[in-house]
């Protein structure tokens, strides 16, 4: 990925050698090319069966990859003040589970806690603006008819992609960066009466948000 010669090689640090590789102009040409598509696009759109509860190993090595600290994150640009906040991003695969497996009664657990590293830890940490997810329940189970339909209903969706509000999240100056980023006080205290915590990671210890990381304005 980067040249042999390191800045620490005694105490090999990843995050801060690609940084300094992409800050040289030395990480490799494909890495590169792929981090440019991503600086012109308004919108990425990450399509894959779901493997394991996560995206395949070639996509999440393409993340390790291309998502470099410096070009899409530093300490101090991520979350909501993120480097592509200004770029919108979204999750669309298939299932072999049903939909019920993956419900909060069902087997697999709630999808919405599935999606949460995904979609907040990934796309949301690097700034994107996270559309719903587009999922495709077990197509291998249903009908041909059934699969025609679900892929009319992607094809209608995409047309108004851009026009969509994204999922909800916490912004990161609810969060005190001298004390752990822990929830601020106040922040906390507005939200202690009420009956679902904030997002799916941030619960308070209350109920989950119905449907926080699967439809917008939830």
């Amino acid at each position: 990925m980067v040249s042999k010669k390191v800045k620490n090689a005694d105490h090999f640090c990843y995050g801060e050698e690609t940084k300094l590789a992409w800050e040289a102009g030395k990480l490799t040409a494909d890495i590169t090319e792929e981090q440019r598509k991503l600086t012109e696009a308004d919108l990425v759109i990450f399509q894959f069966p779901m493997y394991w509860f996560t995206v395949p190993a070639i996509m999440k090595g393409w993340m390790d990859r291309v998502l470099t600290l410096g070009f899409a994150f530093t300490h101090e640009k991520r979350y909501s003040q993120g480097i592509f906040k200004d770029k919108k991003a979204m999750l669309s695969f298939t299932t072999g589970s049903q939909e019920s497996m993956f419900s909060a009664n069902g087997i697999n657990g709630d999808m919405n806690v599935t999606l949460w590293p995904l979609q907040n830890g990934i796309l949301h940490y690097c700034g994107f603006q996270v559309l719903a997810p587009q999922i495709f329940w077990a197509p291998s189970l249903v009908s041909s008819e059934a699969r025609g339909t679900m892929l009319e209903g992607w094809c209608t969706r995409m047309q108004g992609l851009l026009g969509e509000n994204p999922l909800a999240f916490t912004p990161l100056d609810c969060f005190d960066g001298e004390k752990g980023y822990q929830l601020k006080p106040e922040v906390h205290e507005k939200h202690a009466a009420k009956e679902f915590g904030l997002t799916v990671g941030t619960h308070l210890g209350k109920a989950l948000p119905p449907n926080n990381q699967m439809k917008a304005g939830v």
